[in-house]
């Protein structure tokens, strides 16, 4: 601070100076220029009376006093050019010398505060720097690692639209089957995907995204395309009681409200309708390796009603309880709903492992003392992974289902007979696998997939419904039962061929030979009567009957995209 006050006195005095021997020199050249003025006139009266008298005798003289005054004049000018810019840099200088004054008054005045409050003020600082000294925030869950190799996920690496509040998604699939069994009603049956043969159809549009805002959160996704009437006639759920729930909830695919604590890594409560992952593949093509997965994915639920609570113990596990309506239902079947929840452990980057089990429910309609189990347990490993290189990644899944019924007739073991022999109680069970292998290749702009499966479902309680003159869930038909003891193998195989220019769309070929030990397939004479649906699929029509076949192949061609 005495410094800074030297430097700026002895900067007055300085600016004092110059100015008053700047006076000076103006003075003292103001003076010259008079008495130069002077003498200039004096000579020139006594020039003129001399040459007046020697005018004959010698010619006039060369130099001009008004040259003289130029001069002076000129050197005026520049010194006083030379002295503003020498006012200039002084009153910079000076005003630089006040800001440091400034400066240094308001640190000595902190530096007196601190001195004079040392108590107060060192509380004051630890109370400062204990949010910094806080623990970081925990990680999100699975944030660690890229999950878009792995079966059932999306690929897409970030949003293309995002805001704080909402971010949209929308979804197409559109595809063309073909079907070398050639049904002459274009009609595909024994499938939860495939549905026309030989047409372009749109399987699905959705339209719709996430809503979130201070930990509230909320999606909605529309069921437009052939899965609005596919997928509401799997369920029978909807003819126990009125307003007619296939109808109101055919076109949402999605739809869920719920709220986010922020404890442990975090913990969803959603309630509403949201996807079931039972099986592995995820409902939506674009995210799976094949567009027809087997029959544990296939023939297991795709969505469930109620509600889940999604806890994230650690950044690498989830559990997620469910109490839901029943096995993918819009409503109760009967009296009680169902229990269930999924366990998903990655604990590195090459592997996740999901395990999905239900019990409780009553999921048969009118048989309210039959409950059905199952569990669903996967794992998917990537056990390759060079993206330096042609091919560029490997990895497989490997999906194991298990489930059966009891109660109302039936049991989860064996067959039960009376003294006589007869089967009082027959085993209604499920048991199958599958497994899937996929290779990526040029940064995984190309991809293929080849994998299968195999069922066992005697009972038929998770065999899809052919849907023979408009048969459902609920209707049942006579040309193919679902009764306890009616058996039901099966199997498949398929290959698939992936074009992935862009993170957004996949062009997709593929080839499925699936096979069962009982007539299944739509054959070239179809599963529609003459003359359309009779509307009453329950009731046989004399000397008519479907084709079915127990091997179909089948070709598709599938564009899907997701933003």
């Amino acid at each position: 601070m005495i410094c800074l006050n030297t430097e700026r006195s002895t900067n007055k005095h300085l600016l004092s100076v110059c100015k008053f021997c700047l006076i000076g020199i103006s003075t003292t050249l103001l003076a010259t220029s008079v008495a130069l003025s002077q003498t200039a006139a004096t000579a020139s009266v006594g020039r003129s009376s001399a040459l007046e008298a020697t005018a004959q005798d010698q010619p006039a003289s060369g130099g001009s006093p008004s040259d003289a005054d130029a001069e002076i004049i000129q050197e005026l000018e520049r010194m006083r050019t030379r002295i503003q810019q020498l006012e200039s840099q002084l009153k910079q200088r000076h005003a630089e010398t006040s800001e440091h004054a400034d400066l240094a008054k308001v640190a000595a005045e902190k530096s007196e505060q601190l001195v004079s409050d040392s108590g107060s003020s060192s509380l004051a600082t630890v109370q400062t720097e204990a949010p910094a000294a806080s623990k970081p925030a925990k990680a999100e869950p699975f944030a660690f690692a890229d999950w878009t190799w792995l079966n059932g996920n999306p690929r897409t690496k970030e949003a293309a639209f995002d805001s704080k509040f909402f971010t949209p998604e929308v979804r197409a699939d559109v595809a063309y089957h073909y079907d070398f069994n050639h049904p002459k009603d274009d009609t595909i049956g024994g499938s939860s995907e495939v549905f026309r043969s030989n047409e372009i159809s749109l399987t699905h549009l959705g339209i719709g995204g996430d809503f979130h805002y201070n930990n509230v959160r909320a999606r909605v996704f529309t069921q437009l395309g052939l899965y609005s009437t596919a997928t509401p006639r799997n369920d029978a759920s909807y003819s126990r009681g009125q307003w007619q729930l296939d109808n109101a909830y055919r076109y949402l695919n999605e739809a869920y409200g719920g709220y986010h604590f922020n404890a442990l890594h975090g913990i969803n409560v959603d309630a509403g309708i949201f996807l079931s992952y039972v099986g592995l593949f995820s409902f939506y093509q674009f995210d799976n390796w094949a567009y027809q997965p087997s029959y544990v994915s296939s023939n297991t639920p795709w969505f469930f009603t109620g509600m889940r609570i999604q806890v994230f113990p650690t950044e690498k596990l989830k559990i997620e309880p469910w109490i839901i309506n029943g096995w993918q239902t819009y409503a109760r079947p009967n009296g009680r709903l169902g229990l269930g929840g999924q366990i998903l452990w990655r604990p590195t980057p090459w592997l996740s492992i999901i395990s999905n089990n239900y019990g409780v429910g009553a999921d048969a309609v009118g048989i309210p003392n039959r409950t059905r189990y199952h569990t669903d347990d996967s794992v998917e490993v990537k056990y390759y992974d060079h993206p330096e290189r042609f091919l560029s990644k490997m990895a497989f899944s490997l999906t194991g289902d298990a489930g059966c019924e009891s109660g109302g007739g039936v049991n989860c073991t064996s067959n039960k007979k009376d003294a006589a022999g007869n089967i009082i109680a027959y085993k209604q069970s499920f048991l199958g696998f599958m497994l899937y292998n996929r290779w990526w290749f040029n940064k995984d702009r190309y991809a293929f997939t080849l994998g299968g499966g195999k069922i066992n479902n005697p009972g038929r309680y998770l065999v899809l419904l052919p849907p023979i003159n408009g048969a459902t869930a609920t209707t049942g038909t006579p040309y193919f039962t679902e009764n306890p003891g009616d058996p039901f193998k099966a199997w498949d195989i398929s290959g698939t061929y992936d074009y992935m220019p862009s993170q957004y769309i996949t062009f997709r070929w593929e080839f499925n030979h699936r096979h069962a030990n009982v007539p299944y397939w739509s054959g070239p004479g179809g599963v529609t009567p003459p003359g359309g649906n009779n509307g009453n699929p329950g009731a046989i029509i004399p000397g008519w009957l479907p084709d079915l076949r127990k091997t179909e192949d089948r070709a598709s061609m599938a564009i899907l995209v997701k933003f």
